[in-house]
């Protein structure tokens, strides 16, 4: 639980519509206060769209969705310039990238031209029409979701693409007893198409969200903790089972996140429990099992899981 009023009540709010998935939460709360990008996977019907449109109502920020399908063009997420036959002038129509709160529905689904220019716009925080850069709002933020079962007619995103994503998170079944809250909401009138009937009401505002930013980045790190990391980073990259370790851009990524899990429970310091916790999330999409590996049935949780028990911890 955030040690944070503002984002206490931003917890609680998503904690109560989407039963079970705390850790889930705690996460996507990290993502935000260190300024990244969100890949949600899961099997259909887990919850995830519904968890990213709580997100933006609870958050006082412009929300876009765009289902992403094998037809969509690079133009369907930018924007373009449309020639006015009354005004005889060429006439700017953004598209849905322009807004704060992006989910971007089915990512693995739409070609890869359409992909790269979404994460183009990810990267750079700007889009580029006709030779004009527009910048993007401040927040910028995309949480896109992927299906793991469907192959046909999917384009998996490359592991150079991968890598502009700060975490995947995995969102699994509720267990029995949050299932069954979940249940016993529906009876009580819960109905996920009908958000307004839930009442939400934002409950944390932009510019509170980017002062929240500035003060993550002023949480302390030890050497011993920059130390540490470095000695996780360096272990991925020799790990018997893996053909890519982590890159210098996880590097940064892991110490940016680890200040928000510090932050976020109210401490202005980095301790190695908040280097652990963000290890899975900021991992799982960037390491690259070796074939041999796959073939024994290696997880790439499990290989993070052993590089952190590898590692000796700082006294």
């Amino acid at each position: 639980m955030s040690n944070h009023p503002v984002f206490n009540r931003l917890e609680q709010g998503l904690n109560r519509i989407i039963v079970g998935q705390s850790t889930l939460i705690q996460q996507i709360l990290i993502a935000l206060l260190a300024g990244g990008h969100i890949i949600l996977e899961g099997v259909p019907g887990t919850g995830k769209t519904l968890l990213v449109k709580v997100l933006a109502q609870l958050i006082e920020a412009d929300f876009r969705r765009i289902q992403l399908t094998p037809d969509v063009l690079p133009s369907d997420i930018t924007g373009m310039n449309i020639f006015d036959l009354n005004s005889r002038n060429f006439t700017l129509k953004k598209g849905p990238v322009f807004t704060e709160v992006l989910l971007a529905d089915e990512i693995n689904r739409t070609p890869p031209k359409t992909q790269a220019a979404l994460l183009e716009a990810m990267e750079e925080m700007q889009v580029t029409l006709d030779g004009e850069s527009l910048p993007l709002p401040d927040l910028f933020w995309v949480i896109a979701t992927e299906n793991p079962l469907e192959f046909e007619g999917t384009y998996p995103l490359p592991e150079a693409q991968l890598d502009r994503f700060l975490f995947k998170l995995v969102v699994d079944y509720p267990d029995q007893a949050a299932e069954k809250q979940m249940l016993l909401n529906r009876q009580a009138g819960f109905a996920a198409r009908r958000l307004d009937i839930a009442r939400l009401k934002s409950v944390v505002t932009v510019s509170e969200i980017l002062e929240a930013r500035q003060a993550v980045k002023e949480v302390k790190v030890s050497e011993a903790i920059i130390d540490y990391l470095l000695a996780l980073v360096r272990a991925s990259r020799q790990h018997p089972d893996l053909a890519l370790g982590a890159s210098p851009r996880a590097t940064g990524a892991w110490l940016q996140t680890s200040q928000a899990s510090a932050w976020l429970s109210g401490r202005d310091f980095v301790t190695p429990d908040d280097v652990k916790a963000v290890a899975a999330p900021l991992l799982r999409h960037r390491l690259i099992l070796k074939p041999e590996a796959m073939l024994d049935g290696l997880q790439i949780d499990a290989a993070i899981a052993s590089i952190i028990n590898k590692v000796s911890v700082p006294r």
